[in-house]
């Protein structure tokens, strides 16, 4: 942990370059397409050097460093005849998502590759959007195993892969140093040591999440049941939530929430108030994004500078859980280029194109080779920490389905009442269960 100590140089790059918003907010979603995901794989061989030099348009969110610039220049540095032009998307990740369905569903080719939130691969497959990627990683020989795995099953759908992962988000534990010798392995060592650190220190509590009904609930309770070997769907898309080890993930989430070492009013956290509440001193232990770091190094708003440690999110019976968060890229169904936007994508998810995104960018890579680097670890401390690699490597995707927004509800709904006592975890699983099955009939 000492690693940590370096923290208070990092600056807030990395609170800019993680997106927050992949879980804490859903975007709006237009209905998908109806009908099965494509598999036309025609003219998607990787092309060899072409003869006469391609432009081809890479949209993607504001980028407020120079990450983007400098990949597409050793791109085209790597390959003279191809020339990328960015387009730049609305920061809103609602307002970019409606500019795709309009342009993709009027079978636009304006842009060949782009960027995606981790919830839109599946719906933007099966509405035909995006170009099969499965030849061409067998092709290339792209080992997919050297990927954190939940972000690669972020992009499978229908049993094939529509994404590359470009970079990762996801939940870890932070704890205060100076009143925890050791983090907790277990959720019950947790409770156990919340409730010793409660009061010690200045502290109010032992423990801050997010637990108010919105998207952020949906990954405090995804990490939960995975936590215990739960699911939510299996791997062919059918509703897998009614078992046992999800309503042991759920009963403990109740148990942590209804308990009195938590605010008695955590039902209206979100990461803004969890976070806060950490920077003044109020709690041992907080679960959140990796931008937590940044902030409690601040010294204009944290009174906790160099006290606060990382470690992966406690283990249920099946281990440590976190829930994904991050961006892929994907093709146009649509693009004019598919092999030149094969070599584009290929390069910005591979090794030299995460290293520039994690050296210039602050994202934390996806592929896992990278954070070995000896540029990629001085870029930033969290990238040299083992507790943080470990960390992101534990994530899991929440359900991956072309109707996420309305599963996504069902839960916020179901889990809330269990939350507030309303129904019990076996009630809440049993509902939940009833309305994704009504769900996925229409």
């Amino acid at each position: 942990m000492k690693v940590m100590k370096r923290l208070a140089s990092m600056g807030l790059t990395l609170t800019v370059a993680l997106s927050l918003a992949a879980c804490s907010s859903t975007p709006q979603q237009s209905a998908p397409a109806q009908g099965q995901p494509t598999t036309d794989t025609s003219n998607t061989e990787p092309a060899s050097q072409p003869a006469e030099k391609v432009k081809i348009v890479y949209a993607r969110g504001k980028d407020s460093t120079d990450s983007t610039k400098r990949l597409v220049e050793a791109f085209q540095n790597a390959h003279p005849n191809i020339e990328v032009e960015i387009r730049e998307m609305p920061a809103d990740t609602g307002q970019s998502h409606d500019q795709y369905v309009t342009m993709f569903s009027a079978q636009s080719s304006e842009i060949d590759v782009f960027d995606l939130d981790v919830i839109w691969p599946a719906e933007f497959a099966q509405a035909g959007y995006l170009l099969p990627l499965d030849r061409l990683i067998e092709q290339d020989g792209i080992d997919t195993g050297k990927y954190i795995k939940g972000a690669m099953d972020a992009g499978n759908f229908g049993g094939q892969q529509w994404t590359m992962p470009k970079f990762i988000d996801a939940g870890l534990l932070f704890y205060r140093k100076d009143l925890v010798q050791e983090p907790p392995k277990t959720w019950d060592e947790l409770i156990a040591q919340a409730k010793a650190t409660k009061g010690q220190g200045g502290t109010k509590f032992g423990y801050l999440m997010q637990a108010k009904q919105y998207e952020g609930l949906v990954c405090n309770f995804v990490e939960f049941i995975a936590s215990y070997g739960g699911k939510i769907l299996d791997e062919q898309g059918n509703v897998a939530i009614n078992n046992p080890a999800t309503i042991k993930g759920l009963q403990k989430m109740i148990e942590v929430v209804q308990s009195d070492f938590v605010p008695s009013n955590i039902t209206t956290f979100m990461e803004t108030e969890s976070h806060t509440a950490f920077l003044e001193g109020q709690s041992a232990f907080i679960r959140n994004w990796p931008y937590q770091f940044a902030l409690a190094q601040d010294q204009a708003q944290s009174k906790i500078v160099d006290k606060v440690a990382i470690a992966p999110l406690p283990a249920g019976d099946a281990g440590s859980a976190a829930a994904l968060g991050g961006w892929m890229g994907g093709i146009n169904k649509f693009s004019k280029h598919p092999k030149e936007a094969w070599e584009f994508l290929k390069f910005m998810t591979g090794a030299e194109g995460q290293k520039i995104s994690a050296v210039h960018g602050g994202l934390a890579p996806t592929l896992l080779p990278v954070y070995e680097d000896a540029d990629v670890q001085k870029a930033s401390p969290l990238f040299a920490n083992k507790d943080f690699v470990d960390g992101v490597s534990a994530a899991v995707s929440r359900p991956t389905t072309p109707i996420y927004p309305k599963i996504s509800e069902v839960i916020q709904i179901e889990v809330s009442k269990a939350l507030a006592g309303q129904q019990s975890a076996e009630q809440a699983v049993q509902n939940m269960e009833t309305k994704m099955n009504e769900l996925m009939k229409k």
